[in-house]
């Protein structure tokens, strides 16, 4: 590889390609690398210190088992956890099933037409929905967005954080007892409450429809088997959390939080939305929807940055309503119900006073100055209870619950269990709550059972009516269904990922063992300090290895995704410049070459966004951002920075442009979405920067999961370090205060966001050291140029920097080829499905080209087989181009070709089949076919099908 591009050696060809005005002049301070083994003891050790105790805190967090089947086969599984965002849908339709699944049982659970593949996390979708409100609602500036009182602490601190960001009013109000005075844009509800109240809502929501406000909801899933939908109560917004559909508690995250919405929303929907479209043969097929919404394409003019969702727990939670069906989920629900009333009883027996009488998994209790010596005799008994303050306890059941669990709760209380109601929970008819344990018969039959709740409150619609949620009921018809889904798609774990930007590198076996082990899986996120040692330690050596690989002070891993840390960093900016008063400081500078999410948060954070131009060779421009300085010198925010840009070059200038913003008042943000350019061999905090995010799920190898779960820790120097995103239940595992208006605010509903995942980056950077990530990233900077290198006679290569060098990605150009020929990016795109590889990124950030990163996980005959693939592409144009072939004759138009096409009696293309299916030779050995051909996707936009067809869509 060094031979073709002319170096004797990888370290001339770095110190060639990379400034050295930005360079460290001395390597990482990390440990010595360690091997699998020795991360899995290590990890065994810290694992070891975490007391996992039985856990019934719950606020938003409860216990369930994930079938083994799901487990291994889904979360465990490279086949689904290797996969990329589906924005080419013809090999991604197994993954968007799953997820078109997990809007149908968000739909029908919710009652609401519409629902989305998924949200980050349920406090941050509760925020999107306030959002969502206020720009649908068009209510005007002035009027304020209330919410309940009775919602859980920390969704009120991240929407308080989000609307403090904004400038709009948000009121805390005990909605049961009526709406405030003065004009609202919408109200938020939960259902079942904070103190897990079920109540009817239906008298303020009509009052709020009255006068012109919006309602959301936020729900629990498993309960709404039980009680009436959001949808049918008049709600316009439903959100949640699918956490207890399967998915462990990993310490607070990642969960799968759901939106839906009432039609006439559906183009306001933040999030990605899965549809039903046509391929070229009529097929049905799966794509994302409406994509133009997606911020990185608005940029400035989004109004969500939710990029990142939670796809691979959204496959989880869905595969989950799959294999139990309507009715095992209400037998879950009734069980879990049944242990709730059981509990309740007992404890009015005993005299201990209950704060709700209507309830569904959560019972609520007073113990005038005894709650923290409750709390602790329930730890010394195994099982952790919620210290909301010092006269209440908080007991929450779940799936997990046991009838010996409820005895020992009821015990502690100084209460017995009826021996006739604690053996009634499996029964199909429960003596404790007179209800059925069939959906069918509680659908069909109107026979509702008798709840710890108002009758006008339980449910009687049917849901999760179609047939998938019906036929999956035993372990082997879930591992073929869940092998079929896997077969029609293309992961990491069959093909190289050639994105540029998204940095789609295998992680090792070993980095993903520790996730699942039930010491880090099943730790509650507000489990008390002295139960979460382990985390604790993990959590703050890795945090020591960041800010020692980025040269900062002080890091948050809070941030769930890159789009949630950029929100975080450019908020700790704009709380700087308010505490030293400086709110006129509201411009944020972004270059035209920098990452597409970039523009859409610093919107989300109060900031106004003016564009750098770039020049020609993609550079930033330094005359308009001169003039561009001096038009808002008194108003200028920050600057926003992706380094290496999103153009594939180091800009040379870069401490330059710092020093010229910083001289000007402002901050630097540098994006650190392309770090894997920089690990080892530059730090950000070193030649410029003020605050960095990273991407876990990039550079440090937690992987994409289909679209999410992602980590995206944010960096700052020491003067931003108070403004990171502070706790969202400040009083600790109590959760009964709001975190401070000054400092930082939380962005998501836990401390540490998505720590479940954490000990991928943890065993990755233990595992490399300080030498195997310097080589990671050296090894990614010859892979890009190797490309580049090989590929430049065929493709131009849009933007280069020192001698023609590229950075860790590199731009193709097709424009000139496209003018020629008439094929087109999306053309070559779709041609290399054939060949086996997902497609570069397309069309960003520049229309007409592709975007390749090959990183540092690829090894040459990989690397090798994706050129030979561009290389016969480029033949395959050049016919067109001399008339061998008409462009909508050809196979790049014709392209992907599935073995249906190709085996099919009505062949009548020009070329052959062998041309369509086997264009080089090694595919007769191993061939991936596409199960689907091109995705006609205008169809899908004109004709928004979001729910799964009935099985007559597929005849013929």
């Amino acid at each position: 590889m060094l031979d073709a591009l002319g170096y004797a050696s990888l370290d001339e060809l770095v110190d060639t390609a990379v400034p050295a005005g930005i360079r460290s002049s001395a390597g990482l301070d990390l440990p010595p690398a360690r091997s699998e083994e020795q991360i899995l003891a290590d990890l065994r050790e810290l694992a070891g210190r975490n007391v996992l105790k039985t856990q019934l805190i719950g606020q938003g967090f409860s216990g369930t088992h994930t079938p083994p089947v799901i487990l291994r086969n889904v979360l465990e599984s490279p086949a689904w956890y290797t996969a990329y965002t589906p924005y080419q849908p013809e090999i991604s339709q197994g993954r968007l099933e799953a997820l078109l699944n997990f809007q149908t049982m968000v739909a029908d659970l919710t009652g609401l037409p519409v629902a989305n593949a998924s949200m980050l996390d349920e406090s941050s979708a509760a925020a999107e929905a306030v959002l969502l409100m206020r720009r649908a609602n068009r209510a005007g500036a002035d009027a304020r967005t209330v919410i309940d009182a009775n919602l859980f602490p920390q969704t009120i601190a991240v929407i308080r954080g989000r609307a403090d960001a904004l400038g709009f009013e948000v009121e805390v109000a005990d909605l049961s007892t009526g709406l405030p005075e003065g004009a609202i844009s919408g109200i938020v509800l939960q259902q079942p409450g904070d103190d897990g109240a079920v109540q009817d809502h239906s008298t303020v929501i009509a009052e709020a429809k009255d006068r012109g406000a919006m309602v959301t909801v936020i729900a629990d899933l498993l309960s709404l088997t039980l009680i009436v939908p959001p949808g049918e109560q008049g709600a316009d917004i439903a959100v949640g959390n699918t956490q207890r559909f399967g998915v462990p508690l990993f310490y607070g995250g990642p969960h799968a939080a759901y939106l839906a919405v009432r039609e006439g929303l559906e183009r306001s929907l933040p999030g990605r939305l899965v549809g039903v479209s046509k391929d070229q043969q009529g097929r049905p097929a799966y794509r994302l929807a409406l994509q133009t919404r997606e911020q990185h394409i608005r940029r400035e003019k989004a109004t969500s940055n939710i990029c990142t969702a939670q796809a691979l727990l959204a496959i989880t939670a869905s595969m989950y309503a799959v294999y139990h069906g309507p009715e095992g989920l209400r037998g879950i629900a009734e069980r879990t119900h049944a242990h709730a009333r059981a509990l309740a009883g007992a404890l009015e027996k005993a005299g201990v006073e209950l704060v709700r009488h209507a309830y569904f998994d959560t019972i609520r209790v007073r113990v005038p100055g005894r709650a923290a010596a409750v709390v602790a005799a329930a730890a010394t008994a195994g099982f952790n209870l919620r210290h909301v303050d010092p006269d209440t306890v908080s007991v929450s059941f779940d799936e997990t619950t046991t009838d010996e669990i409820v005895t020992a709760v009821a015990a502690v209380f100084g209460g017995t269990i009826d021996s006739t109601a604690s053996s009634s929970c499996a029964q199909s008819q429960n003596p404790i709550t007179g209800g059925v344990d069939s959906a069918t018969d509680a659908q069909n039959d109107g026979v509702a059972g008798s709840y710890a709740f108002d009758p006008a409150l339980v449910r009687t619609s049917a849901y999760l009516t179609h047939p998938i949620f019906h036929s999956v009921r035993s372990e082997t018809q879930m591992l073929r269904y869940l092998r079929r889904l896997a077969d029609r798609d293309l992961a990491l774990d069959r093909t190289m990922i050639p994105l540029g930007s998204c940095t789609m590198k295998l992680n090792s076996t070993a980095e993903m063992a520790a996730i699942s082990w039930p010491e880090f899986a099943g730790i509650h996120p507000y489990a008390p300090a002295d139960q979460t040692a382990g985390w604790r330690e993990l959590i703050r050596r890795l945090e020591d290895w960041l800010i020692e690989i980025t040269g900062y002070d002080g890091i948050s891993l809070q941030p769930n995704a890159g789009s949630q840390g950029e929100y975080a960093g450019l908020l700790a900016i704009r709380r700087y410049h308010l505490a030293n008063g400086h709110a006129e400081r509201d411009i944020c500078l972004i270059p035209a070459s920098a990452h597409g999410t970039n523009a859409a948060s610093a919107v989300l954070a109060g900031l106004r966004v003016v564009v750098v131009k770039n020049t020609p060779d993609g550079h930033i421009d330094m005359a308009d951002l001169e003039a561009k300085i001096a038009e808002h010198a008194g108003d200028l925010a920050a600057i926003m920075i992706t380094y290496p840009s999103t153009y594939g070059v180091y800009d040379v200038d870069v401490r330059e442009v710092c020093d010229k913003v910083h001289a000007a008042g402002g901050q630097v943000y540098i994006d650190g979405a392309n770090m894997n350019a920089l690990v080892g061999l530059a730090k950000p905090g070193e030649f410029g920067g003020d605050v960095s995010h990273l991407n876990l799920h990039k550079t440090f190898a937690i992987p994409h999961g289909g679209g999410g779960p992602g980590v995206g820790p944010v960096a700052v120097a020491e003067h931003l370090v108070p403004y990171l995103p502070g706790d969202p239940v400040a009083g600790g595992a109590s959760g009964t205060s709001i975190s401070a208006s000054e400092g930082g605010v939380p962005v998501v509903a836990t401390l540490f966001g998505s720590a479940g995942v954490l000990p991928i980056s943890y065993a990755y950077v233990a595992m490399m050291g300080a030498d195997g990530l310097t080589r990671a990233t050296e090894s990614a900077l010859l892979s890009a140029n190797y490309v580049a290198a090989r590929l430049r006679d065929h493709f131009p290569v849009l933007f280069t920097g020192n001698r023609g060098l590229v950075a860790h990605e590199c731009i193709l150009d097709l424009r000139e080829l496209t003018a020629a020929s008439g094929v087109t990016a999306e053309d070559v795109a779709k041609r290399l499905i054939d060949f086996g590889f997902h497609a570069p990124t397309l069309a960003f950030p520049v229309a007409g080209t592709l975007m390749v990163e090959p990183t540092e996980s690829e090894d040459l005959a990989e690397i090798e087989r994706f050129i030979e693939a561009m290389i016969a592409i480029r033949a395959e144009i050049d016919d067109i181009v001399a008339g061998i072939h008409a462009l909508e004759d050809s196979p790049l138009r014709n392209a992907p070709h599935p073995a249906a096409v190709v085996v099919s009696d009505d062949w009548d293309r020009p070329y052959t089949r062998e041309q369509g299916a086997f264009p080089v030779e090694r595919l007769r050995v191993d061939k991936y076919f596409p199960p689907v051909s091109r995705i006609d996707g205008a169809f899908g936009d004109r004709n928004l099908v979001c729910a799964c067809p009935p099985p007559e869509a597929f005849e013929g």
